[in-house]
């Protein structure tokens, strides 16, 4: 068995087990019999049965198990465009939200909790609470991703491009900063709350949305492995196998925003994920060629999206941690290790 093929097999592994866990873990104590038996019996032997409380099914069937899956695709759909963006600018600092697209969403939903008090109204269109939270952070994303494109256009050079969308979140985290000032209390406290990132933000009706667009996102970013692999040795050897490399960044910026807003809009700013899982990877892999490293990627961002959402529930009865609290514990090691290794090179 090659090294990537049990590398495959032991983080699959792994997967399962925090997957279970986070079925069986929670603020609420359900015995771990009763999980199975609600996960896999019939729906009518499950209402007949009496010592299966109806809290306990709505809780481990509509919170944790649409939360454990929303876990997964996150961890996934970030850590890959995290690994995208490092390769195509050659900057082991790039991440999800260097271009701004993070910030594009959170200005959005700052439009909407801070200004407009939670609703958007355009004449006989009317959005409330968390659907318009969702439409304003999606289109806030993709906003800054159209922008974000269109300078892509004017800018072939890949450092003023990263610059460019550098300066695109200082502008929007500005004008977050001005919404905040004049804002009420509640507001301010609705939007912290919303910025400090959640995997339970996606219920069972809204998962094949969800899944099928984070899915599509996945499959866009593994049709990118060869270009990727060519983009390694520089734009020039790119261009001379034939690859179109501004071709190829757009289509690369493109699946990043779509990928980035969609997991914004509905978890809130997630940081860390995207930044460090790519370096986690290589390390474990020890090697460069996307062949490898993106499965891997992906498989190590599921599992360390699913560890953190089991670190938040950790204390039981006494609440839930922050899952922005948690990530930077994870994620910032990674990067401090990058930087001393780049140092030393």
């Amino acid at each position: 068995m090659s090294k990537f093929s049990r590398f495959a097999v032991g983080m699959v592994l792994i997967i399962a087990v925090l997957f279970a866990l986070s079925l069986f873990v929670g603020a609420v104590h359900i015995p771990v019999e009763q999980v199975v038996r609600i996960l896999f019996l019939p729906s009518a032997d499950i209402q007949a049965d009496p010592g299966i409380k109806s809290s306990w099914i709505y809780i481990v069937l509509q919170n944790r198990l649409p939360q454990a899956i929303t876990a997964m695709l996150c961890g996934a759909s970030l850590a890959v465009c995290g690994l995208m963006l490092q390769t195509a600018f050659r900057n082991p600092l790039a991440g999800p939200s260097i271009f701004g697209i993070n910030s594009g969403a959170s200005l959005g939903v700052a439009l909407v909790m801070l200004l407009l008090g939670g609703s958007i109204t355009a004449g006989s269109f009317s959005l409330t609470g968390f659907v318009a939270v969702l439409f304003a952070a999606f289109v806030g994303a993709m906003a800054v991703m159209a922008l974000i494109l269109l300078f892509s256009t004017m800018v072939r050079n890949n450092v003023m491009l990263l610059i460019i969308g550098i300066m695109i979140g200082y502008i929007s985290s500005s004008a977050i900063s001005l919404l905040n000032f004049f804002a009420t209390e509640q507001g301010v406290q609705s939007y912290m709350v919303w910025g400090l990132g959640n995997f339970g933000g996606v219920s069972m009706e809204q998962m094949p949305s969800f899944a099928l667009i984070t899915l599509a996102g996945l499959l866009g970013a593994l049709m990118l492995i060869k270009p990727l692999n060519a983009l390694l040795l520089g734009e020039q050897y790119a261009e001379n196998l034939g690859i179109n490399t501004q071709r190829v960044r757009n289509y690369l910026l493109f699946v990043t925003g779509i990928l980035t807003a969609i997991t914004t809009a509905f978890c809130g700013p997630i940081a860390f994920i995207g930044l460090a899982v790519p370096h986690i990877a290589r390390m474990l892999l020890t090697t460069d060629n996307h062949q490898y490293l993106m499965p891997a990627t992906i498989l190590t961002g599921a599992a360390i999206a699913l560890l953190c959402n089991v670190i938040c529930v950790l204390p039981g009865s006494q609440g839930i941690i922050p899952l922005n609290a948690v990530t930077p514990i994870m994620g910032a090691p990674v990067i401090i290790y990058v930087i001393l290794k780049q140092r030393g090179k």
